[in-house]
């Protein structure tokens, strides 16, 4: 967790929670990007607590290609794609965007 309230956490591994997650959210993302990915898999993952939570995800996308995605899930668990970031790297960090 940061030391701060309402700080992201660091990126850890995703796990299928992760993914299941990032499954809700894939025809927001085909629309927002028209991009069909090859891949789609859940690779790393930070946190924020808001009211709710953002989630900030890297996504494999297919041929060596990643994503980052925020997506906001609130208190009755509803989720929703707020944010891409395309042509990111496997080495690019997660951060707050």
């Amino acid at each position: 967790m940061s030391g701060r309230p309402g700080g992201t956490t660091q990126a850890r591994p995703a796990d299928e929670r992760i993914q299941a997650i990032i499954d809700r959210v894939r025809p927001a993302y085909l629309e927002r990007t028209g991009h069909n990915p090859t891949a789609w898999e859940a690779k790393e993952v930070a946190t924020q607590v808001v009211a709710g939570i953002n989630y900030f995800v890297k996504v494999h996308v297919g041929e060596g290609r990643h994503a980052h995605l925020r997506i906001y899930e609130n208190l009755r668990g509803e989720t929703s794609l707020t944010n891409v970031q395309t042509n990111k790297g496997a080495e690019e960090p997660l951060t707050y965007f």
